[in-house]
This record gives C-alpha cells, sequence and structure tokens, in this order.
C-alpha cells in the first residue's frame, strides 16, 4: 500500500480501501499506480486523492483499460470535450463510478421529456452533461428505496419537476409517503407526481387535513395519493377545507382571505352608456325615419 500513500492517501483512508475492497491485496503495485496516474490525468487533483479514496474507494478497483478509459470514450461520443470531462470529474469524482452506457441513457430521457419550456432551463441550467448526471443520482436514489431502474426512468419522466429538486428533497419526500403515509415506494409509478410538488406547502398540509377528517370520520371513502396530489390548490381547499373551518389553520392557503375581484369596485360604471337627454324635435326626426324605413 505504499503506493497509496505516496500518492496522499491517509493511513485512515488505506484502511478502508482495504476493508471495503480487500481484493485490492492482490493487484500488484505497478497496476494500482497506473490506475491512480489515471486519476490525476483525467482531473482529480492530488489534494483531494485522500478524500477520494476515503468516500469512493471502489474506483480504485476499476481497471484503467477495461472499465475506466471506456468509460471516458463514452463520454466523447456524446459529444463532450476533453475540458468539460476533466471540470465535471473534478467537481465530482463520483462520476467515474458510472456504469457503462448510464449516461447516454439518461441523457435520452431529459431529451424526451416532454415539459414546460421553463422546466428544461433548470434542469439544464449546468450543462448537458451536468444534467445527466443529476439524473443518475434521482434514479440510484429511488432504487435504493426499492424501484427498479426501469420504473425509477419511468418516474422521472412522467414528473420532470422531480428532476429540479436535491436528492435530500427527494429523501425527505420518500421518507414522509414510506414511514409517516404508511404507502409502499410504489406508489411512486402510480402517482409521480407526488415528487414534482412543495412538501412543505402542498404535502404535508393536505396530509394534516385529510388525515385530521379521517380521523373524524368526515370522508365517505378512502382517499389515496392521487386524490391527496392532484388537486390544485383552490380545488382541494372547497373540496376538504373550506366546509370544516377547523382545517383552515393546517392548511394555510386561502385561510381567512377574502377573495377580491379582478377589477376595482366601480369599475362597471365606466362601462355604463352615457344618457343622452331628448328633445320633442330629436323624436320626431326619430319617427320621421322609421316612418321611411317602412
Amino acid at each position: 500500500m505504499q503506493v497509496l500513500k505516496r500518492a496522499g492517501v491517509s493511513g485512515s483512508s488505506v484502511a478502508r480501501v482495504l476493508k471495503e475492497f480487500p481484493r485490492i491485496m492482490i493487484i500488484n503495485e505497478c497496476e494500482l499506480g497506473k490506475r491512480i496516474e489515471f486519476l490525476f490525468g483525467v482531473g482529480i487533483r492530488r489534494n483531494k486523492m485522500d478524500e477520494i479514496c476515503s468516500s469512493l474507494p471502489k474506483l480504485l478497483v476499476f481497471g484503467v483499460d477495461d472499465r475506466l478509459k471506456p468509460l471516458l470514450n463514452e463520454f466523447r461520443s456524446l459529444g463532450f470535450t476533453d475540458n468539460v470531462i476533466r471540470k465535471e470529474i473534478n467537481r465530482e469524482p463520483k462520476i467515474l463510478a458510472m456504469e457503462l452506457g448510464e449516461l447516454s441513457r439518461c441523457l435520452e430521457l431529459i431529451r424526451n421529456l416532454k415539459c414546460r419550456e421553463a422546466i428544461k432551463e433548470r434542469i439544464y441550467s449546468n450543462g448537458t452533461f451536468r444534467a445527466g448526471f443529476e439524473v443518475k443520482l434521482r434514479v440510484d436514489c429511488l432504487c435504493r428505496h426499492g424501484l427498479i431502474r426501469r420504473d425509477a426512468f419511468k418516474v422521472l419522466w412522467f414528473e420532470p419537476r422531480s428532476i429540479t429538486y436535491e436528492v435530500d428533497e427527494i429523501e425527505r419526500k420518500i421518507d414522509f409517503l414510506v414511514h409517516e403515509m404508511k404507502l409502499n415506494i410504489t406508489s411512486l409509478i402510480e402517482v409521480p407526481e407526488y415528487l414534482g410538488v412543495n412538501f412543505d406547502k402542498q404535502i404535508v398540509p393536505r396530509y394534516k387535513v385529510i388525515e385530521y377528517l379521517r380521523l373524524k370520520g368526515a370522508l365517505g371513502c378512502n382517499l389515496g395519493l392521487k386524490d391527496l396530489i392532484n388537486p390544485s390548490r383552490l380545488q382541494f381547499y372547497n373540496l376538504y377545507v373550506k366546509p370544516y373551518p377547523e382545517c383552515e389553520e393546517m392548511f394555510g392557503r386561502f385561510s381567512g382571505v377574502a377573495l377580491r375581484s379582478r377589477h376595482p369596485v366601480g369599475m362597471w360604471k365606466l362601462f355604463k352608456p352615457q344618457k343622452y337627454s331628448q328633445s320633442k324635435e330629436d323624436v320626431n326626426n326619430i319617427k320621421y325615419f322609421m316612418e321611411q324605413l317602412v
């Protein structure tokens, strides 16, 4: 392990590498040195090597010719320059842990999204490469919680707004779905919109209202996740909040607010036709005109 220490890797990081990947001991120093030099060559700085080996030790297990170089070739085939690739790897070394073909699949999903232009602009705000990697992170997140990769891609495709939320926020929503709402992660396949709405402003207030009404026995039937998420704010308010004033505080929206008319009071007067007084002569002229028509 002297080759790792010469590369600036601390003893504790070396110990972690050996604990998670003990087979690295059978790799000769020449091959291990080749992998480290490759990492330096693709943009990883020497002062970050210890951090990378500690957080991502499996990079040292990947072969240069059979895994790392083909991965870089895939990035180049997608149209990314070496400068862009180095910049992104230095920014996020986990890119080197991607499977072959994974970035291509993620970029294909983004290209085929059917969503508002504003959402696409947010997805591409940090560049195309980063956008593809952000999709990969969210797919991994959904898979960690029990979805298969095909269903994870399906959820993101049907709800592109979920790509604009941070992974921590998606984790928070899934945790609430599973532990608080007692629903299965597969509910996201039927209602992917759940990941695309605001957690604090929409999910939590609506759930509090529905749960209160359920315990009170005010619901005529069991409501599913779709009934919680799909109605607009005003529709949900009219259905479940307005008939029960005690729910207004927990819902928060439209509570105690008088909806104003779009036009100022008295605006109708401006559109009222102006009246003109008619003299006896005017009346005779109108009668004469009408008689000529007959």
